[in-house]
């Protein structure tokens, strides 16, 4: 009888012991806190350089604060991961079966390749505030007080008194004061010359921005980017 016993004992501990169970476990486990506490993305595009780098499977690997869009509307400054939708480019292509194989198992699982598509950026005001462009040296304005974005690489010339808002033609970086709707982030890249952002269809406008300018509804934004984690020699906080 007690040898039974001892049988039944081992052959219970066997199934949880089983190499496919710890994988499954281990999988469940990342999933859940990809899904609602930090997840790992690989940046996209150069449109945040120098800040962070972005190219497709060699782009920084960054991590995102999920529970941060619990918090209320980023503030100014901060970097944040949002899906998009079709005005900021999103598209329906299909790929190979296995490709969407792999694709399904990312949207369960938020592990790995999904058919989220998603863009990483800076915000530069949220919901109420004015912004605009620019200021007599080149700086954006939120609310009037200018900014102090030492992050910025290779922006639109200006030059005042020769490339400015007032000259003609009028510095490219220039724009008008646009107040930003309810539940929505006005955001850029850093590589501002480089970068699919708020302003990407508004560069060069005369007059109210208002039709051209794209913002990011409050819903749509992932999380908030508080490191980079991949490659080592570029592990840094935020």
């Amino acid at each position: 009888m007690a040898r039974t016993r001892r049988s039944t004992d081992r052959d219970g501990r066997r199934w949880y012991s089983h190499p496919l169970v710890t994988v499954l476990v281990a999988i469940v486990v990342i999933a859940l806190v990809q899904t609602f506490f930090v997840k790992v993305y690989t940046v996209p595009t150069g449109s945040m350089e120098s800040t962070l780098q972005g190219g497709g499977f060699f782009g920084d690997r960054i991590l995102v604060d999920r529970t941060a869009a619990l918090q209320g509307d980023p503030e100014t400054g901060r970097i944040v991961v949002f899906s998009r939708d079709e005005a900021w480019g999103a598209t329906d292509s299909v790929g190979s079966p296995l490709s969407e194989a792999v694709k399904y198992f990312g949207d369960v699982t938020s592990i790995g390749p999904s058919h989220e598509e998603f863009l990483v950026k800076r915000v530069i005001a949220s919901a109420g505030q004015t912004v605009s462009c620019c200021d007599a040296e080149g700086r954006v304005l939120v609310d009037g007080q200018p900014l102090d974005e030492d992050y910025v690489f290779e922006d639109f010339p200006f030059d005042a008194g020769s490339l400015d808002c007032s000259t003609t033609p009028a510095s490219t970086r220039c724009f008008q004061e646009y107040t930003v709707p309810e539940d929505s982030l006005f955001v850029l890249g850093d590589h501002r010359s480089n970068s699919n952002d708020s302003l990407g269809l508004c560069r060069g406008a005369v007059g109210p921005i208002d039709a051209c300018v794209k913002t990011v509804p409050v819903e749509r934004v992932v999380g908030r980017v508080f490191a980079v984690a991949w490659p080592l020699t570029r592990w840094r906080l935020f």
